[in-house]
């Protein structure tokens, strides 16, 4: 850790209250197309919580997020399916910060060359893009072997020789995974996501693509022991998710 890290951490957490002064009146509850496939049904596994939960109604809602940034994340309250639109922004559980865990969820991409991602122990309620320097991102984007230059976030590290660096299962622009394991686009992908302590481990569709020790890295320059999990809205790309659960270790 560096001093930046110990700073912050004397700092304290903002309240989550300061929330409520976030543009969360753009994030929509519209359905989701109609050309969007059923996700997989969500099983019941013990020690899991579901961060898109049903009310007495038996329609999903979003209760206990919030959206920082442009764009917005419109919810089919039938199906459960999340889908982002514009951006950059971060859709984020506001609720509760995690330490320890284990985060899944099954997620679909409309274009191969769409660019999504989920942050991990996002330290503060985010009020500017600065969470992007301070929470490790792990990684939507099919297309890397397909491009010449990167999608890259502004601060990131200087483009390498390694496209790997930014597909699908890495933890942007610091660890690339051992292999791609995206199924084609259209279909719904799984994302198993082990955090504990400094060490993480990514599952992508049951294979175990990456396995890293959290360090300051590329655009990273701290690493928090907990904090809020998010999901990136990134333009132009449309990105579905469904079955986001958590289970604390």
């Amino acid at each position: 850790m560096n001093t930046v890290f110990f700073r912050r951490m004397a700092c304290g957490l903002p309240d989550v209250g300061l929330a409520m002064m976030l543009n969360v009146a753009s994030i929509s509850c519209s359905p989701a197309s109609a050309k969007t496939p059923a996700p997989p049904a969500a099983p019941q596994e013990e020690g899991y919580t579901y961060l898109l939960a049903k009310g007495e109604n038996g329609l999903y809602n979003k209760g206990g997020w919030n959206h920082y940034g442009p764009g917005y994340f419109d919810l089919d309250r039938q199906a459960g399916i999340l889908t982002a639109h514009g951006g950059m922004g971060l859709f984020w559980y506001s609720a509760k910060m995690y330490k320890d865990f284990v985060l899944e969820m099954d997620f679909l991409c409309d274009k191969k060359d769409t660019n999504s991602g989920v942050f991990l122990r996002v330290p503060y309620v985010p009020t500017s893009d600065q969470y992007i320097y301070d929470s490790f991102e792990i990684q939507i984007y099919d297309a890397a072997l397909d491009v010449k230059t990167p999608v890259m976030h502004e601060g990131a590290a200087p483009p390498t020789n390694d496209p790997m660096l930014h597909i699908t299962g890495a933890v942007y622009d610091a660890k690339a995974p051992d292999k791609a394991a995206s199924k084609p686009t259209g279909q719904w992908n799984h994302y198993k996501i082990t955090a504990k302590g400094l060490d993480v481990t990514i599952e992508l569709n049951g294979e175990v693509v990456n396995q890293w020790q959290l360090k300051p890295a590329g655009k990273v320059a701290t690493c928090w022991p907990a904090g809020y999990v998010g999901l990136q809205n990134h333009e132009p790309s449309i990105v579905h998710f469904a079955n986001i659960r958590v289970k604390e270790l």
